[in-house]
């Protein structure tokens, strides 16, 4: 029985210190992969450089991706953060063309609507699961 304790205690140690590892070497990639969720990103997680900056860099946001996941599409479309990143990337794939405001105009449903389109999705012009994954967002 105690050898069966012994072997259960060396295997929650090296859980233990496997998870210790994993926090300390995301922590030290914070800089290069940033702590921003929503920040405009490279296939491989890296970081973008933009040239100006918008007012919705500066609204608050959730510090890790999942509680984006968590959200509702009414309350992100509420929320000038996110809807900035959605506009970033619709005008990066050449969608929209009006200016990154944060706010969720008719323009922003448009643009949707013809993201849809092309990706052969149900046409709503609303943000929805397919939409946030066909642009990489949360």
């Amino acid at each position: 029985m105690k050898r069966v304790s012994k072997q259960v205690h060396r295997i929650y140690f090296f859980i233990f210190v496997l998870i210790a590892v994993c926090a300390a070497s995301t922590s030290s990639l914070a800089g290069r992969f940033g702590t921003d969720p929503l920040a405009p990103r490279d296939e491989w997680g890296l970081l973008h450089q933009s040239p100006s900056l918008n007012t919705t860099d500066f609204d608050r946001r959730y510090p890790l991706r999942v509680f984006y996941h968590l959200e509702w599409s009414r309350s992100l479309t509420s929320d000038p953060a996110y809807v900035g990143a959605l506009q970033r990337d619709l005008i990066r794939l050449g969608y929209y063309c009006g200016p990154i405001d944060g706010i969720y105009s008719d323009e922003v449903s448009d643009a949707i609507a013809r993201l849809q389109k092309n990706y052969s999705l149900r046409v709503t012009g609303t943000l929805n699961l397919p939409v946030r994954r066909a642009l990489h967002l949360p």
